[in-house]
């Protein structure tokens, strides 16, 4: 796989492209947040994330990746620039906008629940990974598809983070799955980035929005 860096404002990142890549085709797209142990300004320790060694290893890995660094404290910090980014990504010659998807572990776990709630019709699905949210805000989230994953044993970021948004978004009527895995700590994003069906099951959606459903948050009355 082909890497590249850039810089859009005060974000770089990194865009991994697949093995036959062709210049003028339209590929899906993961926006990848990175956690905390990744954060810094030196971009191209950001190759060595868990993310990009776990995921060189599948072959016939077909998505751009396109992975900013957070020089911040979180991601929270950049938000409005993140959000900035994943337009322009949206619009890139090489990304298809209707498999643009979004996957993020621990800080950028906390983001990726964030930035779905933040552009309800950017993603055609989501994959949080021990992270967490404002469940309350969860009927943002009900027209996207979303797989979570967390550690049963995460002394880090509690299981029940992932538990409410999850509960909630389902209960408000969305299409959330959650595995916890047994026996395991904060680092539950290993497994995840080993098991391609994960993969897999991002490129079974393609983004249905229309107009019409992003407008349903227009009411100052329900939404304030």
């Amino acid at each position: 796989m082909r890497y590249e860096t850039g810089e859009f404002k005060d974000l770089q990142y990194i865009i991994r492209y697949p093995r036959g890549y062709k210049s003028g085709e339209k590929y899906p797209v993961i926006l990848f947040l990175h956690g905390a142990g990744s954060r810094g300004t030196d971009i191209n320790e950001l190759s060595g994330n868990p993310f990009f060694v776990i995921t060189e290893k599948h072959i016939d890995f077909p998505f751009v990746t396109v992975a900013p660094q957070c020089s911040k404290d979180s991601w929270f910090e950049a938000m409005n620039t993140l959000q900035e980014l994943t337009t322009e990504v949206t619009h890139a010659g090489f990304t298809d906008a209707k498999r643009l998807y979004a996957v993020g572990a621990s800080m950028g776990g906390y983001a990726v629940w964030q930035m779905a709630m933040n552009m309800p019709r950017a993603f055609a699905a989501i994959i949080p990974i021990c992270g967490g949210g404002m469940y309350w805000n969860a009927r943002r989230l009900t027209g996207t598809p979303i797989w979570a994953f967390h550690g049963d044993s995460d002394d880090v970021v509690y299981t029940e983070e992932s538990v409410k948004m999850v509960d909630r978004v389902n209960a408000l009527g969305g299409n959330a799955s959650l595995t916890i895995y047994e026996n395991t700590g904060h680092d539950a994003w290993s497994k995840t980035y080993s098991d391609y069906k994960v993969f897999s099951w991002l490129l079974d959606h393609k983004n249905t929005y229309t107009e019409q459903n992003g407008n349903q948050f227009n009411n100052a009355k329900v939404y304030g």
